[in-house]
């Protein structure tokens, strides 16, 4: 494809949970088809440490780094609170971004020709606009998620407002929402903090984008896609990643593999929280006495060193029936055949990766989306379960491990999550949806095609 020689695409990063990580490597991969654009990375310096340290400098040569302020005073003590963070950094934007693009330009010495951004800054839009420049947003959730917040206005007026009370009442006067339920909407829809007042924005400013690329497929919610469609200009399912960019293979330095070829066919549970979400202590106890009480074979890829001093008596008693380790090769162990589960958090990546390998999940939402995602695992499309009450106890995963091992249903979401990794190889596949949605967003985003 030919592209501008004098292109120059500026990416903002959001810098919080799983952003920039899927942001990173959408630019990697633009960057691969569009050789000629430069890609400035505009991100704070602590995320950019971390997201660039796990790639070589050889795969990122016309991407450059930039760091922005992140709006932390010098000395400052954090409270504790999960969003604090957060919220000094949303207190600078979008000034600190300017900054950054105006260094970004300085030492380039190329104008701006595209604004790529997370799809969270609204004020990308005005800035692409006095830029005269597309603006390309990026959506790293499920379309159903940046549909309720396209909808949020909509949802308070037909609500009368957002209360407990009205929490369980269906969307069903949204096209493909027949059972999403007012409580599973990211962060509520009324409450007046910054993080919820800039996804309340972002639902309204998102209709001004030029192209918006989602990490998804468009087979998974035909009917929102659609509706997405009718309402933006363009809209470009561009996933899964898992898929589209299956990753190198790593070593199994904790012979996970082979541990598992022992085991029969859909067997194994495999657990992994990462390093962010891992359960409070009285769920971790609660689900490793299920896995025993059940005598389950499993895997856990357990992070979060710091928690395991609480299984020790469990992992004693378990020795011969489960394996420990601080990592494993993810992608791969989804992808044998002796797992039968996944239990995990809610995130849209963990969704993503259980339909990659073809395995039903338990799911623990924690926040932002992840209710939003259990009520899609569960009730939509059917390929997994969500823990009863929303955290782990004995009874209620004992029942989520019998529901997805040993019953009718536990099929049916085999059947059903096998359907969708096929429609999502295919989406993924030479012709199919997301490959062709890429080679247009690489257009918009290289200049050669005007939305």
């Amino acid at each position: 494809m030919q592209v501008p020689n004098e292109g120059h695409v500026a990416v903002l990063a959001f810098p919080f949970g799983t952003h920039a990580t899927p942001l990173l490597t959408l630019v990697r991969r633009l960057s691969a088809t569009a050789p000629n654009l430069k890609f400035s990375f505009l991100n704070t310096p602590a995320s950019n440490r971390k997201i660039f340290s796990k790639i070589k400098p050889d795969d990122y040569q016309n991407i450059n780094p930039y760091d922005v302020d992140d709006g932390v005073p010098e000395g400052h003590v954090f409270s504790g609170h999960p969003l604090e963070a957060v919220e000094l950094f949303l207190g600078l934007m979008p000034e600190n971004f300017k900054n950054g693009l105006e260094e970004a330009v300085e030492k380039t010495g190329v104008q701006i020709t595209c604004l790529l951004t997370d799809a969270f800054y609204w004020f990308a839009a005005d800035m692409a606009a006095e830029m005269g420049v597309p603006w390309v947003a990026f959506w790293t959730a499920s379309p159903c998620a940046i549909s309720v917040h396209m909808y949020t206005d909509v949802i308070l007026s037909t609500l009368k407002g957002y209360t407990e009370e009205n929490g369980n009442q269906t969307l069903n006067f949204i096209p493909g929402m027949f059972a999403i339920h007012a409580k599973d909407i990211p962060g509520g829809i009324n409450q007046e903090v910054p993080f919820n007042i800039m996804l309340h924005k972002m639902g309204q400013t998102i209709p001004r984008v030029t192209a918006l690329a989602i990490n998804s497929f468009e087979e998974i919610d035909p009917i929102i896609t659609n509706d997405l469609k009718s309402k933006l200009k363009m809209v470009m399912n561009i996933g899964p990643f898992d898929l589209a960019l299956p990753p190198k293979s790593f070593p199994d330095e904790s012979g996970c593999i082979p541990w598992l070829d022992e085991h029969e066919k859909a067997s194994v549970a495999y657990l992994s929280f990462g390093t962010l979400l891992t359960p409070p202590p009285d769920e971790l106890i609660a689900l490793a006495e299920a896995l025993e009480t059940q005598r389950v074979p499993f895997l856990w890829s357990f992070r979060d060193s710091s928690k395991l001093p609480l299984l020790e008596g469990f992992l004693e008693r378990t020795s011969t029936l489960g394996k420990v380790v601080p990592w494993t090769p993810q992608l791969q162990v989804l992808e044998h055949p002796s797992v039968g589960v996944f239990i995990t958090h809610a995130g849209w990546n963990s969704v993503s990766e259980s339909i990659g390998g073809g395995v039903p999940m338990i799911c623990r939402p924690f926040f932002a989306d992840q209710g939003l995602n259990s009520r899609l695992v569960e009730e939509v499309w059917k390929i997994g379960v969500s823990v009863e009450g929303g955290n782990f106890t004995k009874s209620g995963t004992m029942k989520a491990l019998e529901l997805v091992f040993s019953s009718e249903k536990g099929v049916e979401m085999r059947e059903n999550i096998g359907n969708l990794k096929e429609k999502a190889k295919i989406a993924v596949g030479s012709d199919g949806s997301s490959t062709k949605n890429f080679v247009s967003l690489v257009k918009v985003v290289a200049g050669c095609e005007n939305a």
